[in-house]
Formats: structure tokens, sequence, C-alpha cells
């Protein structure tokens, strides 16, 4: 109806009719193969061009064209693309005044018409746009070979005989048309319908996916919110961790202060045991100096004395002994204290590595159990763990609040021990100073003697008696002297003693302290594998 529209323009009313009636006689045959080209009509153009134009049919076949290509556009479009308005109905006047075949007979004369350029052709897009674009044709020489088609086509592929007659127009309406392959309508109705089935259900599925989709949105809101409650659980977690890890350091910062403060003071008690002891060798040894220098004086007011030689020989031999006896026991007395020292500082260096060993395994391992038992406890039991933890604290400085106590109750009685030296002492000085009077009274008396006796020598007895008098009276002194010089050897020895006495204390004070510690250790191993074996 279009092309009719496009070339009837001052007739509109009669382009319906006209429309229907080329339908009805030119389109006879032509929806057999709707919605395809009409197949059986092409065939007929083919085996007509075939007869007419062999050479043309045969280019048509060397490059790929069908009837499809040279023969359809121009039915499809009534030759409305390649005709002007003139030409298009000086050609339909001859059209619609003759057979239905001479449409026909007209696409084969318009190809035949054409052979020149279209032999010259190579290219299918040369081809199609020859078919559907105007060329330089004559219209009048197209009509006429329609014509000469009419007359000298064989009757066998002449289209007429395929074709009906000429039908009219019913009046009142137009005529039913069914010329179509009902099953091809069939099946777009099929697939319409199917169509619409198959959007709905796209429909129903993108519903189903837009529902999909917000539950997924929902999921994955919930999901960040879980996760973000999990990254603050876990930062809570790494916070408290960090927190146990600083009291654990101060805890053991605190108990490597404690251990070096411990060992400052065994330190400054040896050294206080060692000046002590430095003291009391250095005031014996000053007491010994001031005797024999008091001697030497004696000896040298004696040598003055001429009459005194044999006394002052007598009392210089005693000297000389009694300085070598002095140089024999002070030898002695420092080789054994120079050994006890020696010893104790060996001993005293040995019990503090092994107490430095000792207190850095008891770390190490208090460390490396408090590390398995985090390790292996949950969060569920991590109160739990906490308060047995404080409970080892609150039990180790209850021991080391013993052992301080100890301690402090040693010191006491090192005090109590150093008065009793310093009473010694004060003894020993009183029994110095009897004995040095006792000589100034047994001097003064010999030279009262001797002065007597050069004053009457022959007064014999006198002399002899308070010669006896004088021994019987120096007696109890130098029974004095020698109680005193046999107390001096003892001191050393008591002095001795107590030093052994207060290393064996301490080394029984140490053994108690490790036992305590690996009574500690073994307990605090017990509870963390207790929790162990629960949770598993």
């Amino acid at each position: 109806m279009w092309h009719f529209l496009t070339f009837r323009r001052n007739t509109p009313s009669k382009v319906g009719n006209y429309s229907e009636y080329y339908r009805v006689n030119w389109c006879q045959h032509w929806f057999e193969y709707f919605p395809n080209p009409p197949i059986n009509i092409l065939s007929m153009i083919e085996n007509v061009l075939a007869f007419h134009d062999k050479e043309l049919l045969q280019h048509f076949i060397d490059h790929d064209i069908t009837s499809q290509l040279y023969a359809w556009p121009l039915l499809e479009t009534v030759f409305s693309e390649v005709l002007t308005r003139e030409e298009w109905l000086k050609l339909f006047d001859n059209v619609f005044s003759n057979h239905p075949s001479f449409l026909l007979m007209t696409v084969v004369a318009y190809n035949v018409c054409s052979r020149a350029p279209l032999l010259n052709c190579n290219l299918k897009d040369d081809f199609e746009y020859f078919f559907h674009h105007r060329n330089n044709l004559d219209i009048s020489v197209v009509i006429r070979e329609v014509y000469r088609l009419l007359e000298t086509t064989p009757t066998d592929i002449h289209p007429d005989s395929m074709l009906d007659a000429f039908v009219a127009l019913t009046k009142g309406q137009y005529p039913v048309f069914n010329q179509y392959p009902k099953f091809i309508v069939d099946y777009q109705s099929q697939e319409r319908e199917r169509i619409r089935n198959d959007e709905l259900d796209y429909l129903r599925e993108r519903q189903t996916v837009e529902d999909m989709q917000a539950e997924v949105d929902q999921q994955r809101f919930e999901d960040e919110a879980w996760y973000q409650k999990q990254e603050l659980l876990r930062k809570a977690e790494e916070t408290r961790r960090e927190m146990l890890l600083r009291e654990e350091e101060k805890m053991i910062q605190q108990r490597q202060r404690l251990a070096a403060v411990k060992r400052e003071l065994k330190i400054k008690e040896i050294h206080l045991q060692d000046a002590a002891r430095r003291r009391f060798l250095k005031l014996q040894q000053d007491q010994r100096e001031m005797e024999l220098r008091r001697l030497d004086d004696e000896i040298g007011r004696k040598n003055l004395t001429r009459n005194q030689e044999a006394v002052a020989k007598e009392m210089r031999e005693d000297a000389d002994a009694y300085r070598r006896k002095v140089d024999l026991e002070e030898h002695m007395f420092h080789k054994l204290i120079e050994t006890d020292q020696t010893q104790n500082q060996q001993t005293q260096k040995v019990i503090e590595e092994n107490l430095a060993k000792a207190e850095q395994a008891c770390l190490n391992t208090d460390w490396k159990i408090e590390t398995l038992h985090k390790q292996k406890c949950d969060d569920l039991q991590r109160n739990r763990c906490y308060q047995e933890v404080a409970k080892l604290l609150q039990e180790n400085r209850r021991k080391e609040t013993e052992v301080l106590n100890a301690m402090l109750e040693e010191e006491a009685k090192k005090w109590k021990e150093a008065e009793e030296k310093e009473f010694y002492l004060t003894s020993e000085k009183k029994g110095a100073a009897l004995s040095d009077a006792s000589r100034k009274w047994f001097l003064n008396q010999e030279i009262s003697a001797a002065v007597e006796h050069a004053e009457n020598p022959c007064n014999k007895e006198a002399p002899r008696f308070q010669n006896e008098q004088v021994a019987s009276s120096c007696l109890p002194r130098t029974s004095q002297l020698n109680d005193v010089s046999e107390m001096d050897p003892s001191a050393p020895i008591s002095l001795n003693r107590r030093t052994i006495e207060w290393d064996t204390t301490g080394q029984n004070l140490i053994k108690k302290v490790r036992n305590l510690r690996q009574r500690l250790t073994a307990q605090a191993r017990n509870r963390c594998q207790t929790p162990g074996l629960l949770a598993t």
C-alpha cells in the first residue's frame, strides 16, 4: 500500500482498492512460504531468464547471486526503488492492462536490459546496490522487451500457465484472503505465546533476583556488622593481651630487682663481715705491736742498768721467744683467716652463681609455664587463670616475706653476735690492761729490790724473801697473762667457728629458698596442666 500511496498522491482514497486489486491478481502464490520469499515465483523467473539469457544467469551463478537478490527486491518494492514516478506509472499502466504474468516478465526484462552493467559487477555489494537504486535505463525499452518475452517464451516455462486469470474484486467488501501457510501463523501465535510466557518468567525471575539481591544485601550488611564486631573483639583481646604482657614484664622486672636487691644485701653483708674481720685483726695486731713496743722500752730501760744485765738478757730472750711465738701465731692466724676467707669467697661465689642460675631457671620456667597456659586456655578460663596467678603471687609474696623475715632474723643474730664480739673485745682489753699493770708492778718491785741491794749488799735474806714474795705475787699475774695468752688463740678459733656456723646457716637458708621455689614451680605446673586436661 505504501508504494501505491507514494505514486498515487492525487487519489489517496483509491490506494486501498489498488493495493487489494494488486494483491489478489499479481501476488498469487506469494504467501505460500511466508515469511520467506516465494520460492516458486522466483523459480519461474529464473527458468525464463535461463531460457532467454544463459550467459547472464551463469554470471549470477558464478558470483553466488540468487534470484532472492536479482528478482525478489524488484517484486518486494514493486520497482519503486529503481524507477521514477513517471516511469513507474507508465510501467504499471501496462501491468494492470495485461495478464498477471506480465509483472514476472518485467523482472526478467529488467535484468536482460541491464545485462551490460550486471556483467561488469563482480561483488555482491555491487549487485545489491544495483537492485536497490535507480539506474540509467529506458522504461520503454523494458516494456518492449517484456512483450517480446511474452511472445517468445515456451509454454512449459511460461508463467501464465501457472497463474490464474484476472479476477475482479467483490462489491461491498474485500474478498477473504487465506492463501498463506497456516502452520506459519500458528507458529507465530505460538511464538507470541511463548514470548509472553518467557516475559512472564523473566519478570518472575527478575522479581526473584531482586528479592535475592535484597536478601544478599541484608546478609552482607549483617556480615559487615558481624565482622566489625569481631574486629572490635579482636582489638579488645589484643589490648588485654598487651596489658597482660606488660603486667608480666613488670612482674619479671620486679623479680629481677628483688633478686638484685638480695644479691646486693648479701654482698654488703659479706663486705661488712670482711671489714669487721679486718678491723678485729688490725686491732689485735696493734695490741701486739703496743706490747712489743712496751717490751722494747722495758728492755731499753733495763739495758741502762748495768747491774741487771742477766735479768735484761733473760727478759730479751723471753721477749724474743714471745715475739717468735707471736709471729708464729699471727702467721698461722693470718693463714687460717686467708684460707677461710678464700674458701668463704669461693663458696659464696658458687652459691651466688647457683642462686642466680636457679632464679633464672625459675623465671624461665615460670615464663614458659605461663605462656603455655595462656596458649591452651580460652577466654572463658582466663578469669580463673588470673585468679590462680594472683593466688600464686600472693603465695610467692608470703614466701618471700618469710624469706625476708628469716634474713632479718639472721641479721638480728649477726648484730647480737657482733655485740658479743664487742663485749669479748672489751674483756680482752681489760685483760691486757691488767697484764700491763702486773708487768709495771713487777718491774717496780725489781727496781726497788735492786736499789735496796745496792744500798745494803750484806742483807741477802731480805732480797730472797722479797724475791720469793715477788715471785709468789707475780704468779697470779703471770697466770693471768698466761690465761690471756691462752684466750688469745681461742678468739680466732671462736670467730672461725661462728663464721662456719653462719655459712652453714646461709647454705641451709638458700636450700630452703630453692626447695620453696621448686615446690611453687611444681604447683604452678600442676595447676596449668589441670585446666588443659579439662579442656581436652
